[in-house]
């Protein structure tokens, strides 16, 4: 995926009704809309709780359907797991090989892009390791493990947590095999940055949980991720999938689909292209674009038919 922003379309209407086409009931022509359902359990990562940005972009959908959005953060990989378990309605993830599993294994559809933003690499002040203003995240890694200098990761088969596999698999590091340097920190990416950072280590993290926590760690960014023309290995784009109700008959398919459609309208996509702390901002809108990605829509190596 290219991480350049596509075009964004900044005309917003009063409301989301657009971006809502086909997701609400028939009877709702020429009325306020309707859809069946009073909660949505929706499944996420711990970078859009922890970020903040869910409070902006759920209340608007709650207060128009009179509706509770019930967000549950989990790393990725649980995350799709509840789903599988068919306790979630819909996901919001940043993992396109758990996702596209997820797909192909008939647990979701209507799957959606909604935005963007990278991962980068962060470490003490000192920077033992010497990968302070490289330009090559593998070379990073390499370096890290070759000074044995501490590393935290996720361990959480999370989206972070698999890009970090990704890393060290292209640098040839077998971090199953490694000594005691590589510290498996298995909570959430802001519980492995304040772990990071009281212990003086290195690790990956997605550039809007960072932002965040600017203000209460130390820590520095080594490695820019492609948002500040760093590696496109460091890309970080985040996808939304409904459940199955043909798997899962208990879900709120209706409500998953109403949802769905409005975190990809104008609306919900400005509050994205909005949401700052500290004059920063932390995730860049990607569901709205003059040359739509047909491509998100089922999984990335998906031809059609047989294959042919």
């Amino acid at each position: 995926m290219s991480i350049q922003r596509r075009a964004f379309l900044a005309t917003v209407g009063s409301s989301a009704g657009v971006g809502l086409a086909g997701c609400l009931s028939g009877d709702d022509q020429g009325g306020e809309a309707g859809i069946s359902g009073t909660t949505l359990t929706l499944t996420t990562t711990t970078s859009t709780y922890d970020t903040g940005l869910l409070d902006e972009i759920n209340l608007p959908f709650e207060e128009r359907y009179g509706v509770t959005v019930d967000t549950v953060s989990q790393g990725t990989g649980a995350a799709l797991e509840t789903a599988r378990s068919g306790d979630s309605d819909v996901v919001m993830v940043h993992a396109r090989s758990q996702e596209d599993e997820f797909l192909q294994d008939g647990y979701g559809m209507n799957r959606r892009d909604i935005m963007f933003n990278d991962f980068v690499v962060v470490g003490d002040s000192d920077d033992p390791a010497g990968i302070g203003g490289g330009e090559d995240a593998v070379e990073a890694f390499q370096a890290i493990a070759d000074s044995e200098e501490l590393f935290v990761s996720r361990g959480d088969n999370s989206g972070t947590h698999t890009k970090e596999l990704e890393l060290w698999d292209e640098a040839g590091v077998a971090v199953e095999e490694s000594g005691d340097w590589y510290v498996d920190g298995g909570g959430g990416m802001g519980e492995i940055l304040t772990e990071a950072d009281m212990q003086g280590g290195y690790t990956l993290a997605d550039r809007g949980t960072y932002i965040s926590m600017q203000g209460d760690i130390a820590l520095e960014i080594h490695v820019e991720g492609p948002i500040e023309d760093g590696p496109e290995l460091l890309a970080n784009p985040y996808g939304i999938v409904a459940v199955n109700p043909e798997v899962h008959d208990n879900v709120e398919y209706d409500l998953a689909m109403a949802y769905i459609g409005y975190i990809t309208s104008p609306e919900a996509q400005e509050i994205i292209e909005e949401y700052t702390i500290e004059d920063e901002r932390l995730f860049f809108p990607e569901a709205l674009s003059e040359d739509p990605n047909f491509q998100q829509y089922v999984p990335e190596e998906w031809t059609g038919g047989d294959g042919e």
